[in-house]
Parts: C-alpha cells; sequence; structure tokens
C-alpha cells in the first residue's frame, strides 16, 4: 500500500507536459520526421499528458492512423490547423492544465501562444522540424529550443 501512494505521489509531483504537433508545418518530406522523436522530446521534459497531432482535411487515412498508433490525439479540422491548435493550447495554458507548453512547429504564428503561456508562469519550448526548418521567432519566444536530426 505505501509503495502505491508513494508512487502515486511522484507521479503528481511531475510537471504535466502539453504536446502539440502543427502537422502541416512538420511532417513535410524535406524534414523527415519522426513522431516517435518528437514524442521522446517531449517526455525528456515531464509527464506528457496532452498529446495532439493537429491536421487538415487533407490528411491520409495512413497518417491518422499512424498517428494513433503513437499515441497522439488527431485533430483534424476544416479550417485553419493554426487556429484551433493555437486556441486549444492558450486554453490549456489558461485553466492550470499544463506546466510545460511544447509546440512543435516551423511556424511563427505560434509565437503568440508561447508568449502567453510565458506570463501565465508555464515553462514553453519550440520543437523544430530540422535546422533548415527552424524559426527564429519561436526560438527566442520560447524559454527553451530542440531541434530535431534528421
Amino acid at each position: 500500500m505505501f509503495d502505491r501512494v508513494r508512487a502515486r505521489l511522484c507521479f503528481d509531483d511531475e510537471e504535466t507536459v502539453g504536446l502539440f504537433v502543427d502537422g502541416p508545418n512538420v511532417l513535410r518530406d524535406e524534414f523527415d520526421v519522426d513522431l516517435d522523436d518528437v514524442r521522446r522530446a517531449a517526455t525528456e521534459l515531464g509527464r506528457v499528458g496532452v498529446t495532439r497531432l493537429y491536421l487538415d482535411e487533407h490528411a491520409t487515412p495512413g497518417l491518422i492512423q499512424a498517428a494513433e498508433a503513437r499515441g497522439f490525439e488527431v485533430v483534424v479540422t476544416s479550417g485553419d490547423v493554426d487556429v484551433k491548435l493555437a486556441v486549444d493550447a492558450t486554453a490549456l495554458v489558461s485553466d492550470g492544465t499544463l506546466d510545460t507548453l511544447v509546440i512543435a512547429s516551423r511556424d511563427t504564428d505560434f509565437k503568440p501562444a508561447l508568449e502567453h503561456a510565458g506570463t501565465a508562469g508555464v515553462r514553453t519550448v519550440a520543437i523544430a522540424p530540422g535546422s533548415y526548418g527552424r524559426s527564429d521567432a519561436l526560438r527566442n519566444a520560447a524559454d527553451d529550443a530542440v531541434t530535431l536530426d534528421s
């Protein structure tokens, strides 16, 4: 009984990480990004409580199935992927769900979401899909930055 209680207390003390992946900007042939590598980068920061991959309506069923098999919640939107991702991330930051916000993208549209999280006391991390796909604006807005190697 004691071990279960102690394990639960340790688990509850761990940072909760929210990983938000901008599919159209990260999962491009020229970057050759593996979703397992993106997830691994986030798990090094704490317990990943939210793992979402945002895709547009052109996403193939194979991609959706592969992402779900890797533990991602797939959000397909017919509108702008950037808007949906930013709104969802900001909502979870605002309600106190996350200790760390991780955004995998090369799109500077997410700079305001990272800045909002920072002002709310949430640690921020920008994951770039490679040095060619790195956004200096995202890297500079985040507390930390990770660049995936091909």
